[in-house]
């Protein structure tokens, strides 16, 4: 079953929305999540050719493994422990209840999967015009960073940076009004990359030189020697105006403080808090190795910690500030071993296609491998995994590059025929 123009388009206004408005409208990415799943099963209902319609499960297994391994986890943990905490299924449900929506978007026509670039192009743009906005008297500090009033300033950072890098990954699908659409989405890229500038989440800017190795590769900056050396000056041009911003300069000088604060025997800086977290941890991972010591249970975990002596007081916290080390704690081996699958079934099908000849599949490619990084890198320091804007926004943006690439290849193979 394919989507006719007018069939598709729900879901091409609903693949706009769902980046757009992530960080502006509560809910709102989630609004369009169910809109495009309610689309879907109608979609399955109604279709008249099963085998190819679900033939997704065994083209993209590991895929689907991923989607829905954490899920699966939580649900087995629960069964052991004798828990009913139905909240604890939430976050993880939206992976696999994007399984349906990536089956249904790969019948549409490729080329409406422009509107899922375009969207985060939209969605960067609006937020760096909310940071110029509502940026203070005296400019964005610690004491006063961007966020908004339902999310803290480093999901909200780090979403904001993976929008103004989207932008430019998915450059490649725009044929038409080239240099128009090049200058929008560089735009977008500043009016993003300001806005995280903004929220100070020094964690997610790691995920800035990956990024541009991966632009380079992709559009082919460093295929020379010319190239690498015009590549090379502006890039380190770039970094040395930021690097010399005082805010940048700001953060730096924190980290530096806090290292040294604790290398000299005082833990309770921010960075000593979380090693701290992290070490407790581990502890409670060696004495659950398993099934860790129950998803939604780490904060009184770590409280019993305290009480012992073990661990202080001033790290009881519901997450670890780390997808890794809160999986370890929370969910013990099986719940990494379902993390890991998770990590590399969203990437490999998108690494697979890195270098395909078609400039519309390489693009998606490089597209969902962003996606995928910045979720691995976002997560060593912070819990992407747990915010649910943010589940349902990455989860949907890998089901769409995913879905992106199989429709286009399947339209390149009709065509052979």
């Amino acid at each position: 079953m394919r989507f006719s123009p007018l069939a598709a388009l729900p879901a091409v206004v609903l693949l706009f929305l769902a980046p757009a408005v992530n960080l502006v409208w509560r809910g709102g990415t989630g609004y369009c999540f169910f809109a495009l799943l309610a689309l879907s099963l109608y979609a399955a209902l109604r279709n008249s050719d099963a085998t190819s319609y679900f033939s997704a499960f065994r083209a993209y297994p590991w895929f689907v493994a991923g989607m829905c391994g954490l899920l699966l986890a939580a649900v087995l943990q629960q069964l052991v422990y004798g828990m009913w905490m139905p909240r604890q299924f939430d976050a993880y449900a939206r992976f696999a209840l994007a399984i349906p929506i990536f089956l249904m978007l790969r019948q549409m026509p490729a080329r409406y999967f422009r509107a899922l670039g375009w969207g985060c192009a939209a969605g960067a743009l609006l937020l760096g015009a909310l940071a110029f906005s509502l940026r203070p008297a005296d400019g964005w500090t610690d004491a006063d960073r961007l966020n908004n009033y339902y999310t803290n300033a480093i999901p909200y950072g780090d979403t904001a940076l993976l929008l103004a890098f989207l932008s430019v990954f998915t450059l490649g699908w725009d044929q038409k009004y080239r240099k128009l659409a090049a200058c929008l989405k560089l735009l977008a890229l500043v009016a993003g990359g300001y806005s995280s500038y903004s929220s100070g989440t020094r964690g997610g800017w790691v995920a800035i030189p990956v990024f541009i190795v991966m632009l380079c590769i992709q559009y082919g900056w460093c295929s020379n020697a010319k190239r690498i050396a015009i590549s090379s000056v502006c890039i380190l041009l770039a970094a040395a105006a930021l690097l010399c911003t005082p805010r940048i300069e700001q953060r730096a000088h924190d980290f530096k403080v806090d290292v040294s604060s604790f290398s000299k025997g005082d833990p309770n800086s921010s960075t000593g808090l979380r090693l701290q977290l992290w070490r407790a941890s581990t502890h409670l991972y060696a004495a659950h190795p398993i099934y860790g010591v129950g998803k939604g249970r780490l904060e009184s975990s770590l409280a019993n910690l305290a009480k012992q002596g073990i661990a202080s007081p001033l790290i009881v916290n519901e997450r670890a500030h780390s997808d890794f080390f809160s999986t370890l704690a929370e969910s013990g081996s099986i719940g990494i071993a379902c993390l890991f699958v998770l990590y590399f079934g969203s990437i490999v099908y998108f690494w697979r296609h890195r270098r395909s000849a078609d400039a519309f599949i390489r693009t998606a490619a490089w597209s969902g491998m962003a996606v995928s990084v910045s979720t691995i890198i976002f997560g060593l320091t912070i819990d992407v995994l747990v915010p649910i804007m943010v589940t349902t926004l990455v989860a949907l943006l890998l089901a769409g590059f995913l879905a992106a690439i199989d429709a286009r290849q399947r339209e390149i193979d009709a065509q052979s025929l």
